[in-house]
């Protein structure tokens, strides 16, 4: 019994670390210049590129550093949320600093992690990812129309474009 009392303890201890940890590390990054229309549109490109490559369908929103929409492009065929999803997680990531997978992670997990349910603009769901150029956030990618991890592989491909 005091050893399970002993480990929850621990977790809960490990669960603060790693949270202050995400809070230091999306504090870290500065805001920078937005990307240019071009850059989104290349950053789009790559992503929608990883999508056709394994038959998904998807949309691809790219914002500036602010959250606001620079680039759209949704393929043909995918559901009529994506575009509303995609523009949400690319804000999520702009606005937070942070990928959305982090926000999924945390809430999964439970405990603590609930609290950022209640902030407006959490986006819990892999597909948002900050785009980083020379160490300063220039703006974000949302990807939706595939499951979680496919969103995240798109984004991914989009964020290795990046120039």
């Amino acid at each position: 019994m005091l050893s399970k009392l002993k480990l929850i303890i621990q977790a809960g201890i490990a669960t603060i670390l790693v949270a202050s940890a995400f809070e230091v590390c999306a504090q870290a990054l500065p805001y920078g210049t937005p990307l240019s229309t071009e850059n989104a549109k290349h950053v789009s490109a790559a992503a929608l590129a990883e999508a056709k490559k394994n038959k998904w369908t998807m949309a691809v929103a790219i914002t500036d550093p602010a959250g606001i929409l620079v680039y759209f492009e949704r393929m043909d065929g995918t559901q009529n949320a994506v575009q509303d999803v995609a523009i949400a997680k690319a804000r999520s990531a702009a606005l937070f600093r942070r990928p959305t997978k982090a926000f999924q992670d945390d809430v999964a997990a439970g405990g603590l992690g609930l609290r950022y349910l209640t902030l407006p603009g959490v986006v819990a769901a892999e597909g948002g990812i900050p785009l980083v150029i020379d160490g300063k956030i220039v703006g974000a990618i949302g990807t939706s129309g595939g499951t979680y991890a496919q969103d995240g592989q798109v984004a991914m491909a989009g964020v290795a474009a990046l120039k």
